[in-house]
């Protein structure tokens, strides 16, 4: 099983890269072809998908970045973690929790994203 910790890095770099043909290159690395993403504003299906989703969602939050907040944790095949988004040193404008399935080769399968209430 991956380290909890490092998948939850791995994972926010995805969404901090702002480079499309890299961040295309983590998601093959890391991520099943048929990966699943959902949270309450946005999904997205297979790697294109969620590389789309996640362009359209840093074209909406221009010098922001995700950085973990807390300690990830696992159960099974399950990795959980919090977020925050934030301008370059600035206040965090939402906050979030996501819950990560892999599959037996540790490969993302699907995430669940929770919008927190509070981004403190």
């Amino acid at each position: 099983m991956i380290d909890p910790n490092t998948l939850a890095h791995d994972y926010l770099a995805v969404w901090n890269d702002a480079d499309d043909a890299s961040r295309g290159r983590r998601l093959a690395a890391n991520w099943r072809a048929d990966a699943r993403y959902a949270d309450p504003m946005m999904q997205g299906e297979g790697r294109d998908g969620i590389a789309t989703m996640i362009s359209a969602a840093r074209a909406q939050f221009p010098g922001h970045a995700f950085t973990l907040r807390g300690t990830p944790d696992t159960h099974g095949h399950f990795v959980r973690f919090s977020w925050t988004l934030a301008p370059d040193g600035g206040s965090a404008v939402a906050a979030g929790t996501d819950v990560v399935r892999l599959d037996a080769e540790g490969h993302i399968a699907e995430v669940i994203g929770f919008l927190d209430g509070s981004a403190a």
